[in-house]
């Protein structure tokens, strides 16, 4: 007889690609979360104090933050701290209760929180970082797709849209627009470039057209998301974010 005594482990949460600021000063546990969260799909950056936190956090964006309470310097974190301008959910790994929450890492999270205590499960991490992500960003796809502002790339269909307008890609541009949006706010080189689409370094002006024909379609009738930096590449996302 077929299932009996048998239970199917469900899918673990993924990610499509979110960055996460990781601030754990344990080095086994650091391990353990930034290897399971990259291969779940997420980038990760891993600092070890909560003042490295904040100056990552007043330097760039993440999407969600990972934070041990029990870092040595929690309780100093509110001193001589830089402005933070965009403050994102944070998951805490505390050994204390919910009723707790409103008093753990204040500068790191003041908006959408959990937790989860430890010792934790991998699989409760995920799905907890998951369900944050969901909430502080509705209109942003899930599992399944990739995603920037009003663009989507449906990796199971290969279909990419802005707004309501279907792109017409072809599998080169597809690839060139995937690596751009995994690595938004990110100058790429024509070698990382090259690299990544075709498996080589093409000295011609191949990139360059490629480029070009890809900025077409994407940017046609919508504020422009692929730029150069002249001597240094091209890179992702929104004007108004400072290169």
């Amino acid at each position: 007889m077929h299932g009996s005594g048998t239970r199917v482990k469900p899918a673990l949460a993924r990610g499509s690609g979110q960055h996460l600021l990781l601030v754990v000063h344990e080095p086994g546990v650091a391990e353990i979360l930034s290897t399971t969260l990259e291969l779940a799909g997420y980038r990760t950056t891993l600092v070890g104090t909560g003042g490295e936190a904040l100056e990552r956090l007043a330097e760039q964006r993440f999407d969600l933050t990972v934070v041990d309470t029990s870092l040595p310097d929690m309780a100093s974190m509110s001193r001589e701290r830089p402005v933070v301008a965009h403050r994102p959910p944070a998951l805490l790994l505390t050994e204390s209760d919910s009723d707790s929450l409103d008093a753990l890492a204040p500068e790191l999270g003041p908006g959408k929180r959990d937790y989860v205590t430890k010792p934790f499960r991998v699989a409760e991490v995920l799905a907890r970082v998951q369900v944050l992500l969901r909430n502080a960003h509705p209109e942003h796809p899930q599992e399944g797709a990739l995603g920037y502002h009003d663009l989507v790339l449906d990796d199971t269909l290969r279909v990419a849209r802005r707004g309501t307008r279907t792109l017409d890609l072809t599998p080169a541009e597809y690839r060139l627009l995937r690596h751009l949006l995994l690595n938004a706010h990110r100058v790429l080189s024509k070698e990382q470039i090259g690299r990544h689409v075709w498996d080589d370094h093409r000295g011609d002006n191949s990139i360059e057209q490629l480029i070009s024909r890809l900025r077409r379609k994407v940017d046609r009738d919508a504020p422009g998301l692929i730029h150069t930096r002249r001597g240094f590449g091209y890179w992702f996302g929104h004007a108004k974010v400072e290169r």
